[in-house]
């Protein structure tokens, strides 16, 4: 099977690429920033120059291939007009050529933001209500792949991610230097999920031509706070403050206009202050009973440790800091 993987230089994107080496698939990488592409320097795998907003480009990248697995996009909590450019515009344009090109299966990662805040368990039946724009986005994203997918006869599966965690992610980024500000009480219900575990089920859906839409987790959703309080169990240099929601709003909003003449992504604006405080607490066994597969990390009391563990192997940057060639 050969697979492009979008997004490729990216948190995500990096462990699936990385993932699909040791599966023996030599996967090609849609890179944006050349720059970057120095970080796949440690697998075998086919690079290829391309971007969401250029059509040549992804006719290149997806020329010959079985499956995508697209992961790239502007993955920050900012306006609709904003997002909608690479999230939706371009996903529309990559699947178009995928289809164009013949390829039978594509896999998306969407995220757990197409819904509201809940105090009950996601599932396959939940109904998507956004209410971030973000969400929004993806949602609108799910819906024109869906509309491609079924008019090409394309196997597509639509995975809405949660917190995806792990040592490139940028919490960890943070972490590592010792200190954290975050937007609330941090009680709220959230499910998370090892990258690690994330790439195994992207993978997975790839492999086995999965169609439909699942939202997904590992075995047990905690709090925000019992996330941090084992993080300072395995690092007790940690330490976090945190901020009221409603004075983290305000501050966002403050900072809006100046986020705006600097135009680069960022994750300090108000969607991520209510993002970060809703409920989002996914039934356990959702995809991975389809899949017959069972996570490598079942919960964070396993994955914070690993993730900690790799974070002594590298120094990381994160993509939304990484401002050369922005």
């Amino acid at each position: 099977m050969r697979v492009l993987v979008t997004g490729a230089t990216g948190f995500i994107g990096y462990a699936v690429a990385r993932l699909l080496a040791e599966h023996g698939i030599r996967p090609r990488l849609l890179v944006r920033r050349p720059e970057r592409g120095l970080l796949l320097r440690g697998f075998d795998a086919e690079p290829v120059f391309g971007d969401l907003e250029s059509a040549a480009g992804l006719e290149r990248a997806v020329a010959g291939m079985d499956a995508v697995i697209h992961l790239a996009a502007r993955a920050t909590f900012e306006e609709y007009r904003l997002l909608k450019p690479s999230i939706v515009d371009g996903s529309e344009a990559l699947i178009a050529a995928a289809a164009r090109a013949g390829v039978r299966r594509f896999v998306y990662g969407s995220s757990l933001f197409v819904y509201d805040g809940q105090s009950e368990p996601i599932d396959e039946t939940t109904g998507p209500r956004p209410r971030l724009a973000y969400g929004r986005a993806k949602l609108e994203a799910e819906r024109r792949l869906s509309e491609i997918a079924g008019s090409a006869g394309m196997q597509l599966a639509l995975l809405r991610l949660p917190h995806v965690y792990g040592a490139r992610d940028l919490f960890f980024s943070k972490i590592s230097r010792g200190r954290l500000i975050v937007p609330g009480r941090g009680d709220n219900l959230f499910s998370h999920l090892h990258v690690r575990d994330c790439a195994r089920l992207l993978v997975a859906a790839a492999e086995r031509g999965l169609h439909g839409c699942w939202p997904v987790g590992d075995r047990r959703a905690t709090p925000w706070h019992e996330f941090f309080a084992i993080v300072r169990d395995h690092y007790p240099r940690f330490r976090y403050l945190r901020l009221p929601a409603a004075v983290a709003l305000a501050g966002a909003r403050v900072l809006r206009p100046f986020q705006l003449i600097r135009a680069r992504p960022t994750i300090l604006t108000t969607g991520s202050v209510v993002g970060w405080n809703l409920n989002l607490n996914v039934r356990p066994d959702v995809l991975w009973s389809d899949l017959d597969l069972e996570p490598e990390y079942p919960t964070i009391e396993e994955g914070i440790p690993a993730a900690l563990d790799e974070c002594v192997a590298f120094r990381w940057l994160h993509p939304v800091e990484d401002r050369r060639g922005a």
